[in-house]
């Protein structure tokens, strides 16, 4: 079995390579977008070894599978990207929303992150989430992005804290109301 070493050492001068092969800096909004999608990735991974139920964890596992496309996308020159994301994975995020919001109480005030475990991780990958589309939304003035991922991305961060208030109204744990202090 050949020896695959983990290190190149082409990145030791602060700069990558996209896919197309130009070098850039790994202080550039293009890696800050897929680095964050990554992180993302990362912590949807984290909160799977929380949830129980199936479907929800078929729904994060698809996810995650879209989460690397998107990475893919983000890290390849505009002019190298064949294939737009599929308006389809857009409207099954929404189906989802639907379906983990069945049940659940309407919408009684600003919930605080938190609860259940599962739940404050879901609200953890929420947060990282609206930041990953800030990012592309960034870089998308920059230069061309397709515009689906953003609509995705917007779409996944609320599934997330839909899934989170479900996790915890399935656990039996009330949600804590945002309550003005001043």
């Amino acid at each position: 079995m050949k020896k695959c070493n983990v290190y190149t050492r082409t990145g030791d001068d602060g700069t990558t390579a996209l896919v197309g092969g130009r070098r850039v800096s790994k202080a550039s909004l293009k890696l800050e977008s897929y680095g964050t999608v990554d992180e993302l990735n990362s912590q949807l991974g984290l909160l799977l070894t929380y949830v129980t139920e199936e479907g929800d964890r078929e729904q994060l596992l698809r996810c995650q599978c879209n989460l690397f496309t998107i990475g893919g996308m983000l890290a390849t020159e505009p002019e190298c990207c064949t294939q737009g994301f599929p308006q389809s994975e857009v409207e099954a995020i929404e189906r989802a929303i639907d379906q983990a919001s069945e049940g659940l109480p309407g919408w009684r005030g600003f919930t605080l992150p938190g609860g259940s475990r599962a739940a404050a991780v879901a609200h953890v990958c929420r947060t990282v989430c609206r930041r990953a589309e800030r990012v592309i939304c960034a870089l998308s003035q920059e230069e061309p992005v397709d515009s689906q991922l953003a609509v995705y991305v917007n779409r996944l961060s609320d599934y997330l804290y839909v899934l989170a208030c479900r996790i915890n109204h399935l656990s039996g744990v009330e949600e804590n109301l945002w309550k003005k202090m001043m």
